[in-house]
């Protein structure tokens, strides 16, 4: 290309003519260019797209439910990524007026910058999570390292709630792929109900990949039969959090001590250079399941927990308050908890 040609390309991708004046370069070209062929033609290339996420499939309810029979992406997992702004497209910038239409300009008062911190939608029933797990991995993609309104379209509407056997199927698929992708990653599993099932994912720390295991409303004996899921992952950490549901279900505590030493042993042969973590049954504010009777549990989980050679992790001190039953400020309806429950956990976690 002539050195005429390369002038008249650079002044074109700026917006410049040869001869003519500076004038912005049209919002509707969005991330076009301005490109050259051999003969000095200009031609409009379209650029990258500003953010992957706008590259991602839509999926609808019917075709997310099929995925789970269909072969995935592999999982995209690099260490160094980071969870993209709120507003990944360039804000566009005025150009430059000129000192004397500025002085016949008004002064316009400046506005304080908002401090409220903006709320992203994010799922919040057991279908819609279901749907954007379901999205992110037919896309290759972990949904504890997206932004929490991820795949919006995918899950905004969903409304069925999906089967025990499906969280299991979708788990399994999740651990699966993890396997494959992991490489040289560090990776924590959480296993468990409800209470890890929801664990925001953006509390979770970005120098490790995370699994969740958790179902809502599972018991230890639902726990102990699913663990195999995850045996081809190679995980550093593994927490449990489990047992609630059996003393809601009506399970004795013997029952319950008994399945839990059953998922730290098989985590133990299955896993022996992870730490396995197994935590406190958290105290409630619900009166058919008494903090004494929790309390006395806890003391029984903690021995096993020494006699299987696995970490034990007491919360109670941290969610229990002056009069005995979980802090109300670390709940929303008793027993699952808020954002400030969640906060106090992720401190416990560290």
């Amino acid at each position: 290309m002539s050195d005429l040609c390369l002038l008249a390309a650079s002044l074109l991708n700026q917006g410049q003519l040869p001869g003519k004046s500076i004038s912005p370069m049209p919002l509707s070209l969005g991330a076009a260019a301005i490109a050259f062929s051999p003969n000095c033609q200009p031609t409009l290339t379209k650029g990258t797209p500003p953010s992957a996420e706008s590259t991602q499939p839509e999926f609808s309810r019917s075709s997310a439910a099929q995925s789970l029979t269909q072969s995935y992406s592999p999982l995209r997992l690099l260490p160094e990524i980071t969870l993209p702004s709120p507003y990944p497209y360039p804000i566009p910038i005025a150009p430059e007026r000129s000192p004397r239409l500025l002085e016949q300009t008004p002064q316009v008062p400046q506005i304080a910058p908002q401090t409220q911190p903006i709320r992203l939608p994010r799922p919040s029933s057991g279908s819609q999570l279901y749907q954007q797990r379901l999205a992110a991995l037919s896309a290759g993609r972990t949904y504890t390292r997206l932004p929490v309104d991820s795949f919006y379209e995918s899950w905004s509407n969903a409304t069925q709630q999906p089967t025990y056997e499906q969280w299991t199927g979708l788990l399994g698929q999740e651990a699966r792929a993890i396997a494959s992708g992991q490489g040289n990653n560090r990776l924590t599993v959480l296993v468990g109900d409800s209470l890890l099932l929801w664990y925001p994912p953006e509390q979770l720390s970005s120098d490790r990949l995370w699994l969740n295991q958790g179902i809502s409303g599972d018991t230890t004996a639902g726990i102990l039969r699913r663990l195999s899921a995850f045996s081809q992952t190679r995980p550093d950490t593994i927490h449990i959090m489990a047992g609630i549901n059996d003393l809601r279900q009506g399970a004795t505590d013997e029952a319950v001590l008994t399945n839990l030493r059953q998922i730290m042993r098989q985590l133990r042969q299955t896993h022996p250079r992870a730490q396995v973590i197994v935590h406190s049954i958290l105290p409630t504010r619900l009166a058919a399941l008494p903090t004494e009777r929790i309390y006395r549990l806890n003391q029984n989980i903690e021995a096993i927990a020494h006699q299987e050679n696995v970490n034990y992790l007491d919360l109670q001190p941290n969610f229990i308050g002056t009069d005995g039953i979980l802090r109300r400020e670390l709940t929303t309806d008793g027993l699952h908890l808020s954002r400030n429950g969640y906060a106090v956990l992720q401190a416990a976690l560290r």
